[in-house]
């Protein structure tokens, strides 16, 4: 049995629940306590996926493309050719 109690501890258990409680009383009990079991595992469900849902995507980021600074580079290296004649 689980958490080592026998059969009959567990039936000794019952007995006194329902004598402090009674028979009305015990499956109200039972039913609350599933409730509220089940209402904190889809809270806690719900705030796993408001987490994952909320968390953005990181974009990549178009970084300027090097050729531009290297033809700004030629360009200029060419234009200066030009104007100086070559001895």
């Amino acid at each position: 049995m689980p958490f080592g109690i026998s059969i009959w501890e567990l039936m000794i258990l019952l007995v006194v629940l329902l004598l402090i409680f009674g028979a009305k009383r015990l499956p109200e009990m039972g039913r609350s306590l599933g409730k509220g079991m089940r209402e904190f595992k889809d809270s806690v469900t719900g705030v796993e996926e408001a987490v994952s849902t909320e968390t953005p995507t990181p974009k990549p980021v178009e970084l300027p493309a090097a050729t531009s600074e290297t033809d700004a580079h030629a360009n200029a290296s060419e234009a200066e050719a030009e104007r100086e004649p070559v001895r």
